[in-house]
């Protein structure tokens, strides 16, 4: 079954709404947890918008499930990382004015300073995933760069607003999954998934992990955490029985 990767980045941004120390994703991420998230992701953004460095740390002390730190490739963060030593690290791009990841990292671009990120990881043996949009030179770059897993980007598909272009961006995932196959790298998914639209992502793109937060946490508002977890699990698993 595909791993779940829970972020609770939206439960610190509803704490930094009032600037108070409630609700704590520290908390949120042992309830995921019960729920029965393999994974915790978070995202320390430049600004600190939302998970803040005391999240980080205590976060990498209590998790019992692997951790993902989700980051840019900014060298305060990349230092900050380095130190903390999360299970694994997501390289994604990060505009100061976005509301969210708005496309994926852009390595065809930035390939040196990403090998280099991605080496000084490796000496610690902490893999990198690379952030993508499902483009063929992009996951290309990612294999020679030694990347071990990439994200592919969902977002597009997610907003997708009739069925021609959901069945579009479905396949354009899926041939962006085969192609991070066929060069050895392992495939993961994630950006703008819900309870309505995850099941054929599953099913097309099979991927190693799914990495879901604003719409679990927004369920939780009215089950809880765990149930709203272990509704998502229920969902995924139901897709791959029947993929």
């Amino acid at each position: 079954m595909a791993m779940l990767g829970v972020n609770v980045d939206h439960v610190a941004t509803l704490r930094e709404a009032r600037r108070t120390y409630e609700p704590d994703p520290v908390w949120a991420a042992a309830e995921a947890e019960l729920g029965g998230a393999d994974i915790i992701t978070v995202h320390l953004r430049q600004d600190r918008r939302h998970i803040n460095d005391r999240d980080l740390r205590l976060l990498r002390e209590t998790a019992s499930v692997e951790l993902n730190l989700e980051m840019s490739l900014e060298a305060e963060i990349v230092e900050i990382a380095l130190q903390t030593r999360p299970d694994m690290v997501t390289l994604v791009p990060e505009n100061r004015q976005e509301v969210t990841t708005e496309g994926g990292l852009d390595v065809v671009g930035q390939a040196e300073r990403t090998r280099q990120t991605v080496e000084r990881f490796a000496e610690l043996d902490v893999p990198v995933s690379l952030f993508l949009d499902a483009e063929q030179d992009q996951v290309a770059c990612a294999a020679e760069l030694g990347a071990t897993f990439v994200e592919l980007h969902t977002g597009v598909y997610a907003n997708a607003e009739d069925t021609r272009q959901v069945a579009d961006c479905l396949e354009q995932l899926a041939e962006g999954a085969a192609a991070a196959r066929r060069a050895g790298l392992t495939v993961n998914a994630g950006h703008g998934l819900t309870y309505r639209n995850v099941s054929d992502v599953v099913r097309r793109l099979r991927p190693h992990e799914l990495h879901i937060g604003h719409s679990i946490v927004s369920r939780a508002v009215f089950v809880g955490i765990r149930e709203a977890v272990r509704q998502m699990k229920d969902i995924i698993r139901s897709a791959e029985q029947s993929a």
